[in-house]
């Protein structure tokens, strides 16, 4: 079994900075693409940032010139780094994966971890 693993969600000022952190673990042959969805309140889940297992990233626009999404590959973890972030932000984080357990990728999902962006 899979499992994702985030951390680093927490309540932060606008202007202010946030790591998240989600490491997989579990039996897998190879994880593709890794990245972080949010859900905001009486909203649909969104696509914030992804990349792959050759370091090509997927930024949404809304924050490209504030979040950073890198990977550590050999310790299977993916981070987002967002800085500036405004109460827009606030919402809970999703971590995603693509992982091979045996022929197929198939997607996994982690709990959540809520971030909220409030003076």
């Amino acid at each position: 079994q899979v499992q994702l693993v985030e951390s680093g969600g927490g309540l932060v000022q606008p202007g202010g900075s946030l790591r998240l952190s989600c490491a997989a673990s579990g039996r897998f042959l190879s994880i593709n693409s890794m990245g972080w969805y949010r859900q905001a309140p009486g909203k649909q889940r969104e696509l914030v940032a992804a990349i792959t297992s050759g370091g090509m990233t997927n930024v949404a626009d809304s924050v490209k010139r504030r979040f950073t999404i890198s990977r550590d590959t050999a310790k299977n973890t993916v981070y987002l780094q967002m800085n500036s972030l405004q109460p827009e932000d606030t919402a809970v984080y999703y971590c995603n994966a693509a992982v091979k357990v045996v022929v197929n990728f198939l997607t996994y999902w982690g709990q959540g971890t809520q971030v909220t962006v409030s003076r």
